[in-house]
C-alpha cells in the first residue's frame, strides 16, 4: 500500500494572504491559518490554538488573494510538506500546508464578492 499525505483543517485566516509572483509569473500566495480546540485541564475548559503555514500556487492563489482576508474562516485541503533553507548562514526548516482545494465558510454576506461555488480547486494542466 502507499503512503497518504492529506491534511483537511477549518481554521482562521491570521493575516491577509500575501500574494507575490515567482520568475516565470508563477502565483504564490501564504498566511497563516489558526485551528482552536478546546481541552479540559484541571477540570478547567481551556482553548488551544495550534498555527499552520498556508501555502496555495498558481491560479487558486491568485483566488484566495482576492476571495480570502484575516479572520476568515476556511475550510482547506492539502499536503504537509517540509523543507528546508539558509538563513544567516544557519540551515533551518519549515513545515507547510500547500493547499490543493480551500471552501470559505460563514454566511454569504461575508464576503464582499459573491461567487455560485464557494469551493476553488487547483487545475491541473
Amino acid at each position: 500500500m502507499s503512503s497518504i499525505n492529506k491534511v483537511i483543517l477549518v481554521g482562521h485566516l491570521g493575516k491577509n494572504p500575501e500574494l507575490r509572483y515567482l520568475p516565470g509569473d508563477v502565483a504564490v500566495v501564504s498566511f497563516p491559518l489558526a485551528t482552536t480546540e478546546f481541552i479540559m485541564k484541571d477540570g478547567v475548559r481551556c482553548e488551544q490554538t495550534d498555527w499552520h503555514n498556508i501555502v496555495i500556487w498558481r491560479s487558486l492563489a491568485e483566488s484566495a488573494a482576492r476571495y480570502l482576508e484575516k479572520g476568515k474562516l476556511i475550510y482547506v485541503e492539502g499536503k504537509c510538506k517540509t523543507r528546508s533553507f539558509e538563513k544567516d548562514g544557519i540551515k533551518r526548516y519549515t513545515t507547510e500546508i500547500v493547499v490543493d482545494t480551500f471552501t470559505l465558510l460563514g454566511r454569504k454576506s461575508d464576503f464582499e464578492e459573491t461567487n455560485d461555488q464557494n469551493t476553488m480547486q487547483e487545475q491541473h494542466s
